[in-house]
């Protein structure tokens, strides 16, 4: 019996070196495997484990993925696949399920034929949730028989075992696990919106495949399903469902060239900003890369010729350029590559040669068949792109101006500007108020060596419903560009930034809220690096202030305001004060409140990139012409308005 024993451990003891020394890497630096430990990387452990079941989908055996936030915020995610596999790995001697959960780099992602593509990049999706994991279960329907195993914090409980029987044509895997604590420090609750939104592109992405996202926290459960037998054709209808199509019919794209499989939809709208998405292997690559090239260069191509041909464009025209023939343009392009070679490990840009040249072969022959089928379509796109060439040309004296003018002119900072005298960008700060009355008080309040404020008169353009020379013409536009240093669009450069906090201050009111988002969709739209590298932010001045016996509370919400009320008891000496602006505020409360570094509540805005087609979906629906869609976003959302009223 002594010697079974030695056997066995020492045969299970040699990986278990291996596993552990991997496996304790993650635990130590996370950041490296999953992002970070935010609320981002939580659910990305999430994501890694639908990939896998995706790249089964991929792979044409399974049909249903099922993910369920439980009421402990653990997560199920179960599919109808064919299983993990269960026999032994006769390299490692233990389990294939086992390797996968335990090993970093292991899985069917490596050659030999496992999966043709895959989402997973390196093979480390399942074993890294393993090891951030408080506990993760597996179980395994195959050849008639379920197998379970069990893990915490990576280290197997047991060896896999069979626990029971199933039909022989039930197979899948089912994989539940909860974060662990000790990593994930900020929070440990899942988002069901967060979710919904990439559940969603992966279903579009994987036209046929069925997810099912269920969330059983709260007494009534709450269900959504995806399911687009139209795939990518209706993502493109998804995205562009705030915006007016100029035509009906989406152009759909497809084919294999050098072992890559191209899919291409696009649809054109009445707006003047270009949202073009790639993928590969069904993972978003926000920073594009060769696929990205090929497609725009493919447009570019094909739509100069066709004006050509057909003399839309004279000869002594200049060429119309890429950006003018994608203004109000919608497009997905998704491409399944065996062997993707992804630039960092974000997967954030694809760098595979064969993709360019592949997505540019197939959709030039494919665009021009269908330009030459439906001319009607192809004249209203070629005239707006003549229209966004003229704008653009405009645009472009505008900035030679502005240039011209500050080259010219050392003060060529906005009059209304108060600067601060620190010349470090690292120390300083400039907060956009509306207002003359609110800026008055900021700048009497503010500390000036290191806070500027730049007041704007009343509500600025709204960019979504604007071309580009108007956005130049814009006075309150322009100061804001010439204050913040980087200038626009491509002469955007995130180094000439002159401050490093970008506050947004407005009142707390309905109007607030709407310069607020008039800010930010501009921000976005041309500026979106200031976001995505965590320089824009909010002040969040008080709504209420309560006097009592010659002492002063501030509140920032009626529960806030209810649990100092409840403290110093509620009767006639309490003098509470509504603001219904900042302009209400003297300086000193509104040092004291919102820009006192020492005290202020400052939100910072982020862009989620993995779902950047729904932030730029939500711009659209806030800011966009259509008030149907953003109808429904109000109705939808207003469960998380607070109750302004007192």
């Amino acid at each position: 019996m002594g010697t079974e024993n030695t056997e066995s451990h020492n045969e299970y003891g040699a990986d278990q070196i291996q596993i552990l020394e991997g496996l304790e890497a993650v635990r130590k630096r996370p950041g490296m495997y999953i992002g970070s430990t935010s609320s981002r990387g939580l659910h990305h452990l999430v994501y890694e484990i639908v990939d896998n079941s995706v790249d089964e989908a991929l792979a044409g055996y399974c049909d249903t993925i099922e993910v369920v936030i439980n009421r402990d915020n653990s997560v199920t995610v179960t599919d109808n696949g064919r299983g993990i596999p269960v026999g032994i790995n006769h390299k490692a001697g233990i389990p294939a399920v086992e390797v996968v959960f335990t090993i970093l780099h292991a899985g069917g992602k490596f050659g030999g034929g496992g999966y043709k593509v895959s989402g997973g990049l390196h093979g480390v999706g399942a074993s890294v949730v393993n090891a951030l994991s408080e506990w993760l279960e597996v179980e395994i329907r195959q050849d008639g028989k379920i197998y379970r195993q069990r893990y915490e914090r990576g280290k197997p409980m047991y060896p896999l075992k069979e626990v029971g029987i199933c039909a022989l044509e039930e197979t899948g895997s089912k994989v539940s696990f909860k974060p662990d604590g000790e990593i994930f420090q900020e929070t440990l609750v899942y988002e069901f919106d967060i979710l919904k939104q990439r559940l969603r592109e992966m279903a579009f992405l994987t036209r046929g495949l069925k997810i099912i996202l269920r969330d059983v926290r709260e007494e009534e459960p709450v269900e959504k399903s995806f399911h687009y037998e139209g795939g990518i054709k209706e993502f493109v209808t998804y995205l562009n469902k705030s915006k007016t199509p100029l035509y009906e019919n989406i152009m759909y794209f497809e084919g294999n060239r050098n072992n890559v499989y191209v899919e291409v939809a696009l649809q054109h709208n009445d707006s003047y900003t270009e949202s073009v998405y790639t993928f590969v292997n069904n993972i978003n690559t926000p920073e594009g890369g060769t696929h990205l090239v090929g497609f725009r260069n493919a447009i570019t191509k094909t739509f100069n010729d066709y004006a050509r041909n057909t003399k839309l464009l004279k000869d002594s025209d200049v060429n119309l350029t890429g950006e003018d023939i994608r203004e109000g343009m919608t497009a997905i392009v998704s491409v399944k590559i065996e062997d993707p070679q992804f630039e960092g490990q974000t997967k954030q840009k694809l760098g595979n040669s064969e993709a360019r040249g592949a997505v540019d072969s197939i959709v030039s022959e494919q665009l021009t068949w269908f330009l030459e089928q439906n001319p009607m379509v192809a004249k209203t796109i070629c005239e707006k792109s003549i229209m966004a060439q003229r704008a653009r040309e405009a645009a472009r004296k505008a900035r030679e101006l502005t240039r011209r003018k500050s080259a010219l002119d050392n003060m060529s900072l906005p009059g209304k500007l108060a600067d601060c005298s620190d010349k470090n960008p690292e120390n300083c700060e400039i907060y956009i108020v509306e207002g003359d009355s609110a800026g008055g008080s900021a700048k009497k309040a503010r500390s000036r060596s290191t806070q500027a404020i730049l007041p704007l008169r009343g509500k600025i353009l709204n960019v979504e419903k604007a071309r580009l020379d108007k956005v130049y013409a814009n006075a309150e536009i322009k100061a804001m560009i010439t204050a913040f240093g980087t200038g626009i669009h491509e002469d955007f450069d995130i180094s000439r930034l002159r401050y490093h906090k970008i506050i947004i201050m407005t009142d707390a009111d309905v109007d607030g809220a709407h310069i607020s988002t008039l800010l930010l969709t501009f921000i976005y739209r041309f500026m979106p690096e200031l976001i995505k590298q965590g320089y824009v932010y909010m002040a969040q001045p008080p709504l209420f202030k309560l006097e009592k016996n010659k002492k002063v509370w501030y509140a920032y919400s009626d529960e806030e305001l209810a649990g100092i009320l409840n403290e110093v008891g509620r009767d006639q000496n309490n003098k509470i004060q509504r603001y219904k602006g900042l302009g209400e505020m003297d300086a000193e409360q509104l040092w004291e409140t919102t820009m006192d570094p020492e005290n202020r509540i400052l939100l910072r805005v982020n862009i989620n990139e993995e779902t950047e087609s729904e932030v730029d979906l939500t711009f659209t629906t806030l800011m966009g012409d259509k008030v149907e869609p953003r109808k429904e976003f109000i109705e939808e959302n207003a469960k998380y308005a607070k109750n302004l009223d007192i």
